[in-house]
């Protein structure tokens, strides 16, 4: 089969998955799987090849992410229910001022958005935007859409969220670079995005404080209220044991024990187990609050949670079709003369999926199957493929649309209309991950 007909079959996929999603209504776990197996075929893959690889794409997926996604829900929702979110929140407000709200809420979306999932953040941190707006800080969409900024950046760039995490082990990207890469492309992203970006387009878009929403701080559980340095320094805890890895490997003999232990502490696994006893422990025991309160806490957790581990691993079967089907290679091979930097077709090609079908974890999935192929025989170190990986992070939140769950999220909780919304929340994004996109590039040329 031609290139040109497995680029034209995976185009096919995507619009039929587009089509299944939004038209048919039908739940994103059924449609990816079925697509999966509709492009395999037309791939011209046998059925027991299609089956292995659905197989190979769950489980593979779900190896990892699953244990990262069930541990960082329970971490998030006992940071939550305890008012260590919220005291972080506040602290940060306060040291800004209500002039500069804007940027505390920013930086508040940034780092109370680090154990939590995009809509999950978004719940939890919107209640503080109407808030400050009250307090007279600005107005809604100033103040919404800086939190919102920061919520996305996170969620895009930085290691622990599922996304960043997520492709960067598929590549196998150093983790510690991962940190310092995203940190880097985090800071001028959501300072665009966020404060600039939104004190900009407030001057054009108005709309009023919804009367319905509203937080009630009196229903935390546990005595008293955890300290800001407390909060902050669990939400920080697994980031400083993952940075341990690659700071202390380079001063350790490879392959020594000392270096196997620093891999061990230093693996997600490790890093987000210990951060949810820490906060089982400090938020609760030492607080008052019983046992069987905090396993309440993280089974409510996991509800929510299961839905996304079986859509990202459906995700998951969808790249691995692409991969096995040659569909990855072909791309590579038609993109390979473009004379592009690896760096900037990783950022193209997750841009033009999360325009098809609006998913940015689908979208970082699908990318990742297509550039694995072109990046083989590169031979990139793990610091060019944490590049790379923020540039598919930058690529994945771009052109936000109707066919985005985070645009109907903006939409709704912010009171806006379609336009407003594109106006909004559509170029915010767009401003997020294209700065990413640009500084993915500049880190990759002094690599």
């Amino acid at each position: 089969m031609s290139d040109f007909t497995l680029i034209l079959t995976s185009a096919g996929s995507i619009v039929l998955l587009l089509y299944l999603v939004m038209k048919v209504r039908l739940h994103a776990v059924v449609a990816l799987i079925l697509v999966s197996m509709i492009a395999g075929i037309l791939s011209g893959m046998s059925p027991q090849t299609i089956a292995a690889t659905i197989q190979k794409g769950m489980g593979g997926t779900l190896g990892f992410v699953a244990v990262v996604v069930a541990l960082g829900a329970m971490f998030g929702k006992v940071m939550e229910e305890t008012g260590a979110l919220d005291q972080i929140a506040h602290t940060l407000l306060n040291k800004f001022g209500e002039d500069k709200a804007n940027w505390a809420l920013t930086f508040t979306g940034f780092i109370c958005a680090l154990p939590l999932f995009f809509d999950v953040a978004v719940v939890l941190l919107i209640g503080i935007a109407f808030a400050v707006v009250r307090r007279g800080g600005g107005s809604v969409v100033k103040i919404g859409i800086a939190l919102l900024a920061g919520i996305a950046t996170c969620q895009a760039f930085l290691i622990p969220a599922p996304g960043p995490i997520l492709v960067a082990s598929q590549l196998h990207a150093d983790f510690g670079y991962m940190i310092l890469f995203g940190l880097i492309a985090s800071v001028p992203a959501m300072i665009l995005g966020g404060p600039i970006w939104g004190s900009y387009i407030a001057k054009h878009v108005h709309v009023e404080l919804p009367e319905e929403h509203n937080v009630d701080e009196n229903q935390r559980i546990g005595t008293g209220t955890p300290t800001f340095k407390l909060a902050l320094s669990l939400i920080f805890l697994p980031l400083v044991l993952i940075g341990s890895n690659t700071i202390g490997s380079r001063f350790v003999e490879q392959g020594s024990n000392l270096q196997h232990w620093l891999q061990f502490i230093g693996h997600p696994f490790t890093a987000i187990i210990v951060a949810c006893l820490a906060a089982f422990y400090q938020l609760g025991y030492r607080r008052g609050v019983s046992n069987d309160k905090i396993m309440q806490i993280c089974g409510a957790a996991l509800q929510p949670a299961g839905v996304i581990i079986l859509v990202t691993g459906a995700g998951g079967v969808f790249k691995q079709v692409l991969i096995d089907s040659g569909v990855g290679a072909a791309l590579g091979n038609i993109l390979a003369g473009s004379g592009l930097p690896v760096v900037v077709l990783a950022f193209v090609l997750a841009a033009a999926v999360r325009i098809i079908q609006g998913s940015a974890t689908v979208a970082m999935l699908t990318a990742c199957g297509l550039i694995i192929p072109m990046l083989q025989p590169l031979g990139l170190d793990g610091a060019q493929l944490a590049a790379v990986t923020i540039a598919i992070g930058g690529g994945a939140i771009v052109f936000s649309h109707v066919n985005d769950s985070g645009f109907w999220l903006a939409n709704k909780f912010l009171g806006l209309s379609e336009i407003q919304t594109l106006k909004t929340w559509t170029i915010m994004e767009t401003i997020v991950g294209t700065t990413g996109g640009i500084v993915a590039l500049l880190i990759s040329l002094f690599l």
